[in-house]
This record gives structure tokens, sequence and C-alpha cells, in this order.
């Protein structure tokens, strides 16, 4: 009996034992927020060592005739701060480990403000806003560019050039084209007033068109993406908003519309503004579906709208839009550097600082054109040799432009996405693989995937393993599928998280580490408060016409929930003579 009850225990601890040594295993607690790891500060110092970050050229340019600046935050009616004058000052010194160095390069360029003199008669506010505003001396009053996104920050722009220049009215205003940062601010320096006055307010062919399909049709969508897209929930600091790339940030004013008086189509169309001669250049289709450059012979200076400016664009917005063409983006940009480069003192945009000089005028449009035809060219040739998007974007090189000029550089488009943006201009969102033709939507594809790997746990401990290699893109993969697998599972947010913010802190694009910082941030403490810019407001909707307000009223009908038989509704505009 005392030899079977030694052995029974034996059985019994050696049973134990092998419970013990065939227990899953667990992912640990994720890492502390805020902290680069060994493996961002490795890809960050790569990219400082690799680029010439110390180039003077484009801090003389931004820094170019400064004459004053706005010393208090911008607020609107109710005292609410829309635009923080001291936002960025963090922005000085070398990089933290925390940023890309060479986004950091492009924000303390963005992080400069006020108001600048860019040429007798000719200035710029700068950083305020997403936008820049350009302002004309006329023989009478200014003529406004752009007047930014919301009427607060507009409004503010043209008081300090007022305060400081002399006071004028504003006898013109002209939108480069259709997107909301660079017209929904207008009630910030005319009114209908000043309108049935005569000031002209003049736009690209297909402006109003475009704004409305854009901003009232899927503004609702794109606003909710663009708060990701512009970081306008985060913290700005070292660890969280820096800056977008295009700009410094998105107002949070209050927008507007007002309708252009005249639609300018064609190149080479002439207007003269209170005195002053433009010469416009239609570029539609091309950044926007309705945009125009302009050339003012008598400053010799050459506007080259949102078509060229310090960064690599975006063929399609992370926030969302058409997708554009960037064949057709470069032949504009070949246009204007063949016909009117070599007759330019200088050139500006309606973003970030002017270009100085004829030759880097010059040179500024050609690089600007090689690597918007460059992405077009070898993603199409890529394609036609049966290439994926996802292989396109991956093995892409980088044109050797973007290696000297830091205007090319994906600071808010990028390579990577902008090769899927010319795929898809062509060929659409199918890969062309039968397995992904129609495959399962995320949540059900999620839970199949967690299921493969083994459950939740052994799921994370693979995200884990991928996260401490320095694999954030395949963590975030797995980590994904656990959340959408089981949103309640705190440990796969947390490291999640986690996983999305190393990816912002190594991200070169401002849009990129927006939308990465910000995901992790609702991941860790929920949804935000609302803070997109709404453009279906009845300012907004005054300007809209009658049909393209039923057009609206139609993304909104759920026919589900329809509980008669259908039934037909005249509608008698007896004001407007419309049925």
């Amino acid at each position: 009996m005392r030899y079977t009850a030694l052995a029974l225990a034996a059985l019994i601890s050696l049973a134990a034992c092998s419970e013990q040594a065939t227990a899953p295993p667990k992912a640990d607690a994720a890492p502390e927020a805020g902290v680069a790891t060994d493996a961002t500060k490795a890809a960050n110092a790569a990219l400082a060592e690799r680029l010439p970050l110390d180039q003077p050229g484009d801090f003389e340019d931004a820094d170019h005739g400064l004459l004053a600046q706005i010393q208090e935050d911008i607020v609107d009616e109710t005292g609410k701060v829309v635009w923080s004058v001291n936002a960025q000052d963090f922005i000085t010194g070398p990089a933290p480990d925390t940023v890309n160095p060479s986004l950091w390069r492009q924000q303390q360029l963005l992080a400069k403000h006020g108001l600048f003199e860019v040429k007798d008669g000719l200035y710029q506010v700068r950083g305020y806003d997403l936008a820049v505003m350009s302002i004309i001396r006329g023989e009478t009053g200014w003529i406004i560019v752009d007047p930014l996104t919301a009427k607060e920050t507009a409004a503010a722009a043209l008081k300090l050039v007022n305060d400081t220049l002399g006071e004028r009215p504003v006898s013109g205003v002209i939108y480069t084209h259709s997107h909301a940062d660079h017209f929904a601010g207008a009630r910030g320096v005319i009114s209908e007033a000043d309108i049935a006055k005569g000031v002209p307010v003049l736009a690209p062919i297909g402006f109003t068109e475009n704004a409305i399909a854009e901003n009232l049709l899927a503004g609702n969508y794109m606003s909710r993406r663009a708060i990701l897209m512009f970081g306008g929930t985060l913290p700005n600091d070292k660890t969280g908003q820096v800056g977008t790339g295009l700009g410094p940030a998105l107002s949070q004013g209050t927008a507007g519309f007002i309708p252009p008086t005249e639609e300018i189509s064609g190149r080479g169309t002439q207007r003269t503004i209170d005195g002053v001669r433009f010469e416009f250049i239609d570029a539609a289709g091309s950044e926007a579906p309705a945009e125009f450059m302009f050339y003012l012979p008598d400053f010799r200076a050459l506007c080259t709208a949102e078509v060229a400016t310090a960064t690599f664009h975006n063929g399609l917005t992370l926030r969302g839009a058409k997708v554009r063409d960037f064949l057709e983006w470069s032949r504009v940009l070949d246009y204007v550097l063949v016909n009117y480069a070599d007759k330019s003192d200088l050139s500006f945009a309606s973003h970030h600082w002017p270009t100085f000089g004829t030759e880097n005028v010059q040179d500024y449009l050609r690089g600007q054109r090689d690597v918007y035809r460059y992405t077009h060219d070898q993603t199409v040739r890529r394609a036609n040799q049966g290439s994926t998007q996802f292989e396109i974007a991956e093995d892409i090189p980088e044109p050797d432009v973007q290696e000297t000029h830091f205007d090319t550089r994906g600071y808010y488009g990028t390579l990577n996405h902008n090769a899927k943006a010319v795929y898809q201009y062509y060929f659409g969102w199918w890969d062309g693989v039968p397995a992904t033709y129609n495959a399962w939507p995320m949540e059900e594809r999620s839970k199949r995937m967690v299921a493969l790997a083994g459950g939740e746990d052994a799921a994370l401990v693979a995200g884990e393993k991928a996260f401490k290699e320095g694999d954030y893109r395949w963590a975030a993969e797995v980590f994904n599928a656990v959340v959408f697998a089981n949103p309640e599972n705190k440990l796969g947010r947390d490291w999640l998280a986690s996983t999305y913010e190393q990816m912002g802190f190594q991200a070169e694009s401002g849009a990129w580490r927006d939308y990465y910082l910000t995901g992790a941030a609702e991941l860790r403490r929920g949804l935000p408060v609302d803070q997109a810019i709404r453009l279906g407001n009845a300012d907004f909707l005054k300007g809209v016409p009658t049909v393209e307000l039923f057009n609206a009223l139609a993304v909104r009908y759920a026919p589900e929930k329809l509980t008669r038989d259908p039934f037909t509704l005249n509608f008698v505009f007896p004001d407007t003579e419309e049925t």
C-alpha cells in the first residue's frame, strides 16, 4: 500500500506539472503610452541620417517678409477658442523620439505664423488655419484669395492686414478651388451686402456644384474621417498633434457658404479686379474637381493654388473624396512650367510658403510635376505586369527627386497610398484576386481569424510577439482582429492602441500620424465629442440650388423605414418659380 500511495502521488504530481506546462500563455499588459520603442527610435534615426534635414532654403523662404503676428487666441461669438496662436510653440529644437524627424522639420516651417509681405502689394496670412489666405492690394481695396475655413479665422486675418497695412475695404474675393478650407470662412471678409454693391467673388467652373456635392452630400462621413486625419481631438504636444503636413491644423470655427458671382473656365482667361490683372489657368481634375491657378502679370507672380504645394499631395485623401487623376495633374503642372515659370519671379500657393526666384520656381514646378508623373507611370506599369495595388505600394521605389526636394516628400499624401489611388483610378477597388472579391466583412472575418489563431489569448500573444519585434503593421492586423471580434477585450484594445501609437510616431505624413494617434486615443478613451466643422448649416443651405438640396435629402432617405405604400409629393417654390 505504501508503494501504491507513493506511485499515486507521483502520478498526480506529474499530471499537475503537465497541466501547468501546457497552460496557454497570456499576453502581457500593453506598454506605457507616449513612449517611443527602440524600433521606432531606430526607424526615425535612420531617416534623419538619410535626408539633408539642415537645408536652409525653405526656412529662408518661410521667414521672408514677416510684418506682424496675431497675439491673442481667436475666439467665436461665445468665447470658445477656435484657434490657439501658441499651440505649436513646442515645435522647436531637435526632433523628439516620438516624431518623425522629416515631419518635425516640415512642422517647424508651418509653425511660423503671421502676416508676410511676399512682394510689395502681395501678402499672405499664414499659420492661423489649415490653409493660407493671400491678399492683393488693388486700387481701392484688398482682393482676398482663399478666405480660410472659418469666418473667425478669416476675420482675424483681415484685421491683422488692416491693422498693419492700413484699413481698406474688400474689393474682391477669389476661391481657388472647391475644398472648404478655401471658401468656408468667406463670411469673415465679405457679406451679401458687399456683393450687392458689386464686390466680385470668382471661382473655377464647376465650383458650386462640386463644393455642394462634396460637403453636403458626403460631408457627414467626410467630417468624421477629417477628425482623425487632422488630429482635431489630440493634444498639441510631442506625443500628439504636431501638424498635418499641409498646414498647422484645421480651425474649429464657423463655416459658411457664399456662392461665387462668376465661375471662370479655360486657360489664359483674363479678368481685371480693382485694377489688378489676372490670368486664370483651369486645373479641373487635378487636386480638386473644380480648381484654377492664376498668374499676376503686374507682379510677375504665379499662384499655384493647391496644385503645387510644399508636399506630395493626395491622389485619394484619407478623409475621403473622389480619386484624382495624377496624369492630368502632372500635365497641368507641365503646362504652367512651360508657359509661366520663366516669367515668374515667385510662386505662392494656398498652403505653405512662397518660392522666390525664377530658377527656383522652375525647379520647384519641375519636381512637383515629376513626382506625380512618376507615381502615375510606375503604378500603371507595374499593374500591367500583374502587380496588385498592395504589391505596388510596397515595392515602388522612392523617386530621386524626393531625396533632394523636400516639397515632394510625403508630408500629406504618400507614395504608398498615392500608388493605391492611381491603381483605383484605373482599375477600381478590387485587386483582381478571386478570393478577395466577395470576402467576409471585417467583423465576421476577424472572428474567424481569431478562431484560427486558437482564440483571443493566442492571438494576443502573437500580436505581442510582432510588436516586440518592431513589426507594427502585422501587430496592428492581429490586434485589430481581436478588437473587431470582441470590442470588449480591453487588453486587445490597449495593445492595438500602443501599436497605432508607434506607427504614428514613425509616420512622415502628418495625416497618417494624426489618423494613427487619434485611433489610439479613441481605443483608450472612447469616442470624443464631435468637433467636425458642420457644412450643412443654415448659412450653407442658403446658397444651395434647390435641386442640390433635394439630392442631399435623397441620400438621407431610408426606404426600409417606409411604413406605407409609395407615394408622390410635388414641391412648389413660388419665390424661385420651381416645381
